[in-house]
């Protein structure tokens, strides 16, 4: 029985003429062997040139920017200006930034032009239910940024192929080696990740805010050279990794949107005799 292909997001749905059921294929949107293609295909090309094929050819399908608008956001949200101000940026506004971040955010927006910025909150019923308190993030700093971060992250991929990052291979030991084009590994779906900076070092990043008078984070100059939320977020000494003062004395280097095998925060708040030491 012919059909009538459909083509979005990615994917292929296949509604056969005269039936009531529709077939839909469910294969990953990019496979591995598309993410070495890609690297192949950009391999020696400057950053604004990877950037103009993803914003404006479209080589990795519906794309949007998550960005934390923290000490080095301002690099990549610079060129993304350039070449496509209204590409999507997704901010994730989980109630425990600093205040410096979100003024930093707005003026950001402002003075770059960016016209597309969203706002990713938590799921209200969620945090009443698992976070109530407020202080997850000082037992279960996994559980936390799952319910604050990985899951209104994951909403609004629904919508998108692909996440431009600005994560870099110099910022630790975790990311060393970083490609510029890989599979997302947080869930199934095959969503591409484009890291355009995956190749800068500090003074490359350095040397672009001053030659276009780029507004540093106000905290970076108060020894913060990574900055996510405030409770986990500590001051970095010279010499240590840039970030090492994310969720220090933790056995946790990324929030758990860069990682595999998120798994959703346990049931309950705080544990039993539990007091918090500030």
């Amino acid at each position: 029985m012919s059909g009538t292909k459909i083509r979005t997001h990615g994917k292929d749905i296949e509604r056969s003429i005269g039936r009531e059921i529709d077939r839909i294929d469910t294969a990953p949107i990019f496979s591995d062997a598309d993410a070495v293609r890609l690297n192949r295909l950009y391999r020696g090309a400057d950053t604004r040139e990877l950037l103009a094929g993803v914003l404006l050819d479209r080589v990795a399908g519906e794309i949007a920017v998550v960005s934390s608008f923290g000490a080095e956001s301002a690099v990549l949200l610079h060129m993304i200006a350039d070449v496509a101000p209204a590409t999507p940026v997704l901010f994730l506004e989980t109630g425990k930034h600093f205040p410096e971040t979100l003024a930093y955010r707005d003026l950001l927006v402002e003075r770059l032009g960016l016209t597309n910025l969203i706002n990713l909150t938590p799921d209200a019923a969620l945090l009443a239910k698992k976070d109530e308190s407020g202080l997850r993030w000082s037992y279960d700093p996994d559980g936390c940024c799952e319910i604050r971060k990985v899951q209104p992250l994951a909403r609004a991929m629904a919508g998108y192929d692909a996440t431009i990052t600005g994560r870099k291979g110099f910022q630790s030991a975790t990311r060393a080696g970083l490609p510029r084009f890989e599979i997302d590994k947080v869930d199934a779906a095959g969503r591409l990740k484009v890291n355009p900076l995956a190749d800068w070092d500090a003074e490359r990043l350095a040397e672009y805010f001053t030659r276009h008078d780029l507004p540093p984070h106000p905290l970076v100059a108060q020894g913060y050279p990574s900055i996510g939320c405030s409770p986990c977020t500590s001051k970095v000494a010279e010499g240590e990794d840039p970030r090492s003062g994310r969720w220090r004395g933790w056995d946790k280097t990324e929030c758990g949107i860069h990682v595999p095998g998120a798994t959703g925060p346990d049931e309950g708040e705080l544990p039993p005799g539990y007091e918090p030491v500030f």
